[in-house]
């Protein structure tokens, strides 16, 4: 009979052939030890069933704790006995440990420990109150490392943190603390003193980690409290001010003492005060960000996963923690109710003010509750710290019978109990994340609207706090805008309330959230009675979400939208933001244009002047469309900011082409349909390299060659009359954003002819061009027109732009005197030239110019430097052995942070500008999109910027010196 239930005691265990092989291990280490323990203990287990389940319960879960029995009992002492019947199942009050020596301690809080995880493991003690009475032990165990770590006089106070702060402790896990003495005289004395604290807590339990205190690791161990008070007011960063969040004395002075009254009165406030602070919710966000990506986890199977970080993957116990801290410290302020410091109290005082919903908060209590069970028996197993969920069948069998999933399934197959755990993690983790990032944004909506419904009761005052907190500057404007979205019975309404939730949160890690809310309401009001619209930002996947982030981080797409509402479709497919090749850009616009000029009452004719803008106007408003792509697949990350350029390249290319055909088109009609001319655009400057920013005028020469037999003259003014025709039709105000044609770099610049012959050219370049010239030409390239005239220029070209002989010292000095004009006189009036993107210190021109000039003197005798692209031109000059790998890596890198920049703060503004903004949101807007997945601080991208720049410009100060 008794072997019977010791067997049934054994299968209900987690571990039953580890609890099987311990309980043997202990009753022979019993036999062999001296005493009558051997014999008690036989007794118990055959008489107490309380006894033998609560022992057998451990002895199957926890490897650590079965060893810790044996070895007691090898040397004759009976730990055993904590786990008995008649043994109290809660510490009595003020739990007191020996303080002799840290072995004894050791010893003592081992069995404070099985005694805790017998009733856990046999349901006796609820989750959290196993959290609050493993913190009562860390306290006692303080407690007494103090007293035999003290001297006369030592005046240590210990403040916890973290989850110790909060009476939610796990089994093993470090202690956050910070130390406090009372006066500066006595620091040094209560810094050796906490010190030995440390040792003796670690060579007990655990380790004592003071890292959260001021300045970190750095900082002194033990501070006076005006000292705290001081760098709390002054120097500490949001997070921080989250940690204290959790503070609560563990050794210390009485609660109506000085030191703890100051605490009270002058560094609590300031906890609850955090909230006020500018962009308070946007770094407590980017910190959480910082987390999960040094976080390797899988959302999905196990089974395809190493491990999953239960604490800090997504859906983990940090998400509940940090959504729960965080509207705890913005309502805080105003609602003392909301003051508590563990997370099950938090969670219910937020539930019970309407922060929360009901169902909301009760779905978070139980999967907290679930993924802290989980944590515990993690950890219990080997009595090491450890959050992982490790994809091991062996492992997963025992976590599951440790919970108890074996009872459920009738035990019939093991796989059963691991497949209903697996279920039901996926489902706390899935759902925990989806009220992570849902409930600090919804409670709006029902404030706006006031649904008849007692699941959240968000006051409008409330609502529009947290939008400020959210990082809207004005509160009261973005509710209005939520208010005329969302407000009436509408199914246009309805749907945007079940948008908004997911729109706010995503321009909320935006650097100007107002801008991109009004932009949204601007775009939904276009397009709010279209069925296609709520269709798609209904069931469209990620658009609602690209379209919030673009409108949130890009004012110039901000403004394509709502020119072209309909280009929203481009954000529903990631094909869709695919940039269109030269070919497909071609076809697209020839079909535009030929359109327009098929239509019998708008076929050019001799006397229909007007039929070409109609056509340019169809041009212009197509390359609008493909703008939006570029720009909306380079703000998502679809497009590589290396591609960026090209794609832009290749739609100016592709609309100069197809305008160049429909305006020849137009004069062949006024000409009897002969031509007098034949006509080819050059590309010059950065077009020309096909390096097009967002912003970026098309530099471009026009080359003509009169037909055989046509006066020269008519040939001249066909070509100046195209050429006049489209700058004017391409650049003119209008709805669409214009192509600006640039062609000051012709020959005697804007004094000259905007278009001229080949033998003109070959005139001017043979007799009157001077070097900068032959500098600019490096860039050229035939891009549209007749294919056989801009070959022709090319070779004109090509002895003037790859001098044989290189340049001479002469030459060289000229270049270097020019390059010095430009830093001095086109520097505007107030840059900064430690920040100007394009003619400062390291910046476009100190990059691009010294590329230039070492192709000018050793192009000739080396071909692969014969290319109009920058990057090429550099990696061919590294080849060749002209440029070091260190300098060509310097100028690499600031060639491509300073483009990414320009093209950011046109994104970010809506227009141009090479000035790099100095502060605010637009600087803050602008790191973040040129950031690139590095840090999106501002400081510490300002600072790397300025690094990048000044060892570009030191390789360029190397370079034209040599």
């Amino acid at each position: 009979m008794q072997l019977q239930q010791l067997q049934k005691s054994l299968a209900n265990t987690a571990d039953p052939p580890l609890a099987e092989q311990a309980l043997r291990r202990l009753v022979q280490a019993s036999e062999q030890a001296a005493g009558e323990n051997s014999a008690r203990l036989r007794e118990e287990l055959a008489t107490s069933s309380p006894f033998r389940e609560r022992l057998l319960a451990v002895l199957g879960a926890s490897v650590a704790l079965g060893d810790h029995l044996v070895q007691r009992a090898a040397l004759g002492a009976a730990d055993w006995e904590v786990l008995g019947a008649e043994q109290p199942q809660t510490p009595p009050l003020g739990l007191v440990l020996p303080t002799t020596s840290a072995a004894q301690l050791r010893c003592a809080y081992r069995r404070e420990l099985l005694r805790i995880a017998a009733a856990d493991l046999t349901g006796q003690l609820p989750i959290m109150s196993v959290a609050a009475q493993l913190s009562d032990l860390a306290d006692a165990t303080v407690n007494a490392a103090m007293q035999m770590a003290a001297e006369p006089n030592t005046e240590l106070a210990v403040l916890a943190l973290g989850k110790c702060g909060a009476r939610e402790l796990n089994y093993v896990s470090d202690v956050d603390v910070l130390f406090l003495t009372e006066r500066t005289e006595l620091a040094a004395r209560a810094t050796a003193c906490a010190r030995r604290v440390m040792q003796i807590c670690h060579e007990v339990a655990w380790r004592i980690d003071p890292g959260l205190r001021p300045e970190g690791q750095q900082g002194p161990l033990v501070r006076t409290l005006d000292s705290y008070v001081a760098y709390y007011q002054r120097w500490a960063d949001s997070w921080e001010f989250q940690a204290l969040l959790k503070a609560r004395w563990v050794v210390g002075p009485p609660a109506g003492s000085p030191v703890a009254q100051g605490w009270s009165e002058q560094i609590t406030p300031l906890v609850w005060r955090a909230a006020s602070r500018p962009n308070f919710v946007a770094d407590a966000q980017a910190m959480r960000r910082r987390v999960e990506q040094r976080v390797n986890s899988h959302i999905g199977h196990i089974g395809v996963a190493a491990y999953y970080d239960i604490k800090l993957g997504p859906g983990g116990l940090r998400d509940i923690e940090f959504a729960v801290q965080l509207l705890q410290l913005v309502h805080g302020q105003g609602d003392p109710a909301l003051r508590s410091a563990d997370t099950v109290s938090a969670l219910s005082a937020l539930t019970d003010g309407g922060y929360i919903g009901r169902d909301d908060g009760a779905a978070l209590h139980d999967s907290y509750c679930f993924l802290r069970i989980v944590e515990h028996r993690l950890q219990l197993r080997s009595l090491r710290r450890t959050h992982q969920l490790v994809a091991d069948p062996v492992q997963l069998r025992w976590l599951a019978r440790s919970l108890g999933y074996h009872r459920l399934t009738g035990g019939q197959r093991p796989g059963d109990a691991v497949e209903l755990f697996l279920t039901d993690w996926r489902r706390h983790s899935a759902q925990v994340r989806q009220l992570h990032e849902k409930l600090f944004y919804r409670p709006l909506l029902t404030a706006v609207v006031r649904l008849p419904s007692d699941s959240v009761r968000l006051t409008p005052d409330a609502a529009r706090h947290r939008l400020a907190s959210l990082g809207f500057a004005d509160p009261p404007g973005a509710l209005a805008h939520v208010a005329a979205l969302s407000t009436g019975v509408s199914r246009r309404a309805a749907i945007q309330r079940a948008l908004l939730p997911v729109i706010l949160a995503e321009l909320a890690q935006a650097a100007d959230p107002d801008a991109g809310l009004l932009a949204y309401r601007r775009v939904s009001e276009q397009l709010g009675r279209s069925p296609w619209f709520l269709r798609l930002m209904r069931d469209g996947g990620v658009l609602a979400l690209r379209l919030a982030k673009v409108l949130g981080h890009s004012k110039y797409i901000a403004n394509l939208l709502e020119r072209d509402v309909h280009g929203l479709n481009l954000l529903a497919s990631d094909d869709d933001l695919v940039p269109r090749s030269r070919t497909q850009l071609v076809e697209l616009l020839t079909i535009a244009t030929r359109r327009m000029l098929s239509e019998p009452s708008l076929a050019p004719t001799p006397e229909s002047g007007a039929v070409l803008g109609r056509a340019i106007a169809a041009l212009r408003s197509r390359r609008r469309h493909e703008l939006l792509r570029i720009a909306c697949a380079d703000v998502c990350g679809l497009l590589p900011f290396t591609n960026v350029g090209p794609a832009l390249s290749d739609l100016t290319d592709a609309v100069l082409g197809v305008a160049l055909e429909a305006a020849l088109a137009q004069m062949a009609a006024q000409h009897a349909g002969v031509l007098p001319m034949r006509l080819a655009v050059i590309a010059m400057g950065r077009y020309g390299g096909q390096e097009s920013s967002y912003a970026s005028d098309a530099d471009v020469l026009f080359v003509y060659e009169p037909q055989p037999g046509v006066d020269a003259g008519v040939a001249s003014a066909a070509a100046q009359g195209v050429a006049r025709q489209l700058i004017q039709l391409l650049a003119q105000p209008g709805p669409d954003p214009g192509l600006v044609i640039d062609t000051d770099l012709r020959p005697e610049g804007r004094g000259g002819s905007l278009a001229a012959s080949l033998g003109a050219y070959e005139r001017y370049y043979q007799t009157r061009s001077q070097l900068w010239e032959s500098q600019a030409l490096l860039r050229a390239r035939w891009v549209a027109g007749d294919a056989a005239v801009g070959a022709a220029f090319i070779e004109l070209i090509d002895p003037l732009r790859y001098p044989k002989a290189g340049l001479n010292n002469d030459q060289l000095r000229e270049l270097k005197r020019m390059k010095a004009r430009v830093e001095t006189e086109r520097l505007p009036r107030g840059g900064d030239p430690s920040s100007h993107l394009k003619l400062g210190r390291g910046a476009l021109v100190d990059v691009e110019w010294t590329v230039q000039l070492m192709q000018l003197r050793h192009v000739y005798t080396t071909p692969a430097l014969r290319t109009p692209r920058t990057l090429q031109a550099l990696h061919a000059e590294r080849g060749a052995g002209l440029i070091d790998e260190a300098d060509c890596a310097a100028l690499e890198r600031a060639w491509l942070m300073v483009s990414r920049l320009r093209d950011a703060v046109t994104l970010v503004r809506g227009s141009a500008a090479d000035q790099l903004p100095r502060t605010g949101r637009e600087l803050s807007g602008v790191v973040r999109l040129a950031s690139d997945g590095a840090s999106d601080e501002v400081g510490v991208f300002t600072d790397t910027y300025l690094r990048t720049t000044r060892q570009a410009r030191k390789a360029v100060d190397r370079l034209l010196a040599g």
